[in-house]
C-alpha cells in the first residue's frame, strides 16, 4: 500500500504528495518528530504551532475517511522511529513526501531513503518551482527581488491587463511602495486609525494538550505557551485570512512600515505562520487581496504591497536558498564575530525600540517585517553580530520561522553577510529611520538627537562606526556613496567621538 508522509510545514491543501491519491487506496503517515523541536531552543508557541497543526491534520484526515497512522511527540524520538513502527506495521508500504521545504529536513529524508522505501514527490508549495529559478538566477552576478517580482507578475497574470494588445502592471507601474511609506506623524494626522481586533483561535482540547506537553517537554524554551491563539486548522486559517482582508488590507500599504508601542500587529495580516504551514496557499492569499480590489473594498496601493510580499520576496528569498544552499548558510562577507548578546532573550535592554520589540516577540513569537529589519536586524547589523547566531535567533524565536525563510532574509537582507548577492546595499540606518516610523523614540532614555556620548542613541554612532569599519568593503558600492563620502568629510575630532562611544558601548555588550 502506498502510504503518504506529512511533513510539519507540508499540511494539506497543497501538499503535492496528496495530489490523484484517495483515501480507498493511500493510508496517510504523521510523526511528530520529539527531537525536531529540540534542534534549537524553538519559542514554545512556535512549537504549539507546528505540532498543534499535525495533530489537527491527523484528526482532519481521519474525518474525511482516510486511515491514518500517526505518532505523537511523546512517544517519538525521530522521524525514524515513526518510520520505522509503520513498516512494521505495514511491511509492503512505499512511502511518499512531498520535497521537504528547507535543507537539513531534505538531508534528513535523503539519509532515511537510503534505508527505507521512501520516494520524494515535488514540491508545489510555491508559485515557482526552485529548477525554473536556477534558469532564471543562472546568468546573474546579482539577484534583484525587484526583477524578479516583475517577472513573477507577467507570469501569474496577478494584478496585469492589457492595453493595446499588451500586458502592462495595473495602474501603470510594477511598484507601488512609494505609497506605502506614512510616518509616525502621517498616522498622527489621520487620527491615529488603530485597526479591529486581529480575529483570535482560542486552543480547543487537542491543542491544550499539545501545550502542556510543550511545557513539560520543553520547560527551557524561551517564551511560554499561554495565550496561544494562531490558527491550526484549514478551516481556521481562511477565517484569518478572511479577517485580514476584511478588517486590515484597507490601511495595510498605508501604514506597513508603522511601529506603534503596544501594537505588534497594526495591519499586518499575520498570516505567514499558516501559510508556511501549508495551510493556506499562496495563490489563494493572492487572490482573495485582488477579488476585495476589483470590489472596492482595498486600495491598489495596499493590494500590490501585499501580492508584492507573497510573489515577490516570498517566492524570491525561496529561490535564493535552493540556489544557494548549503554553503549559504555559512557567509560572513562582513567578518562580524561578536556574540549575540543575552539580552535578545529577556528584552532587558535600555534602547526602548529594542525593548518594545523583544518584548513582543518574546511574549507572542510574532514582530512585522520593519521590526525584524529596521530594528532588531539593523541592530545585529551595525553591532557586528555573528550571522549564525542571529540566524539561529530568529530561527527560534518567530512562530512562522522555517531554514528557507529565514536563512536569505537574515543573511543576505539583514545582515548582508553575503557580500551583497541579493542586497544592493546594507540595511543600515541611524535613529532618523526610527524615529520617523514610530513612537519608540518618545519613551527612550536615550536622545536621538545627540549624536555620540552615553546619553545619544546608540544608533547614531554605530551607524557612523559601521561605515567607518568597512568603508574598504563597500568603496565601490555606489548605493552607500553618500554615507561614506559624509563619513570622509567629518572631523578627526567627529570621527573619535564616534570610535571613542561606539566602542565603550560594544565592550559593555559583550559583560
Amino acid at each position: 500500500m502506498k502510504t503518504i508522509w506529512i511533513l510539519g510545514d507540508q499540511l494539506p491543501p497543497g501538499n503535492s504528495a496528496l495530489y490523484q491519491a484517495s483515501s480507498k487506496t493511500e493510508r496517510i503517515l504523521i510523526i511528530e518528530s520529539r527531537n525536531l523541536g529540540h534542534h534549537l531552543k524553538y519559542h514554545k508557541k512556535r512549537l504549539s504551532l507546528v505540532y498543534s497543526g499535525l495533530r489537527h491534520c491527523a484528526l482532519e484526515m481521519r474525518a474525511t475517511g482516510w486511515q491514518v497512522d500517526h505518532y505523537p511527540l511523546e512517544d517519538t524520538v525521530d522521524y525514524e522511529t515513526g518510520i520505522r513502527q509503520h513498516l512494521k506495521r505495514h511491511t509492503k508500504a512505499q512511502i511518499y513526501v512531498a520535497e521537504p521545504n528547507d535543507w537539513p529536513t531534505a538531508e534528513v529524508v535523503r539519509k532515511l531513503a537510503k534505508k527505507y522505501p521512501i520516494t520524494t514527490v515535488p514540491t508545489t508549495r510555491f508559485l515557482l518551482a526552485r529548477n525554473d529559478f536556477k534558469e532564471w538566477a543562472a546568468d546573474k552576478k546579482q539577484l534583484l527581488m525587484e526583477h524578479h517580482y516583475r517577472g513573477m507578475r507577467q507570469k501569474t497574470g496577478y494584478l496585469m491587463e492589457k492595453i493595446d494588445g499588451k500586458m502592462e502592471p495595473v495602474g501603470g507601474t510594477w511598484n507601488l511602495d512609494h505609497a506605502n511609506r506614512k510616518t509616525y506623524k502621517d498616522w498622527v494626522k489621520d487620527g491615529s486609525p488603530l485597526p479591529h481586533p486581529r480575529r483570535r483561535f482560542p486552543p480547543d482540547a487537542t491543542t491544550r494538550a499539545v501545550l502542556a506537553t510543550i511545557e513539560r517537554e520543553f520547560a527551557d524554551h524561551p517564551g511560554s505557551t499561554e495565550g496561544f491563539d494562531l490558527p491550526v486548522t484549514r478551516q481556521d486559517a481562511l477565517l484569518a485570512l478572511e479577517d485580514f482582508i476584511t478588517h486590515r488590507l484597507g490601511k495595510f500599504g498605508d501604514y506597513e512600515d508603522l511601529m506603534i508601542e503596544g501594537e505588534p500587529t497594526l495591519f499586518h495580516s499575520v498570516l505567514t505562520p499558516s501559510l508556511n504551514l501549508g495551510l493556506l496557499t499562496p495563490a489563494e492569499c493572492v487572490e482573495a487581496a485582488i477579488a476585495a480590489w476589483k470590489k472596492g473594498r482595498a486600495p491598489l496601493n495596499s493590494v500590490e504591497g501585499f501580492v508584492r510580499q507573497i510573489i515577490g520576496w516570498r517566492e524570491f528569498i525561496n529561490g535564493v536558498y535552493w540556489q544557494k544552499m548549503p554553503a549559504y548558510r555559512e557567509v560572513n562577507a562582513l567578518e562580524a564575530t561578536r556574540p549575540l548578546p543575552s539580552f535578545f532573550y529577556t528584552g532587558d535592554t535600555k534602547m526602548n525600540c529594542l525593548r518594545e520589540t523583544l518584548g513582543q516577540v518574546i511574549d507572542s513569537g510574532y514582530n512585522h517585517h520593519i521590526q525584524r529589519l529596521m530594528v532588531l536586524g539593523n541592530f545585529l547589523l551595525l553591532a557586528g553580530i555573528r550571522p549564525q547566531e542571529a540566524l539561529n535567533w530568529f530561527l527560534e524565536m518567530y512562530v512562522d520561522a522555517w531554514d528557507w525563510v529565514m536563512a536569505a532574509n537574515v543573511l543576505g537582507m539583514v545582515l548582508h553577510a553575503d557580500g551583497g548577492a541579493m542586497a544592493t546595499k546594507p540595511y543600515a540606518a541611524g535613529s532618523g529611520y526610527i524615529s520617523k516610523m514610530s513612537n519608540y523614540c518618545a519613551g527612550c532614555q536615550y536622545r536621538t538627537d545627540e549624536k555620540t556620548g552615553d546619553t545619544a542613541c546608540p544608533f547614531n554612532y554605530l551607524y557612523w562606526n559601521f561605515f567607518d569599519q568597512h568603508a574598504a568593503f563597500f568603496e565601490k558600492n555606489v548605493r552607500v556613496a553618500m554615507p561614506l563620502n559624509s563619513w570622509k568629510k567629518k572631523t578627526p575630532a567627529a570621527q573619535k567621538a564616534v570610535r571613542d562611544s561606539a566602542k565603550k558601548f560594544l565592550a559593555n555588550l559583550e559583560s
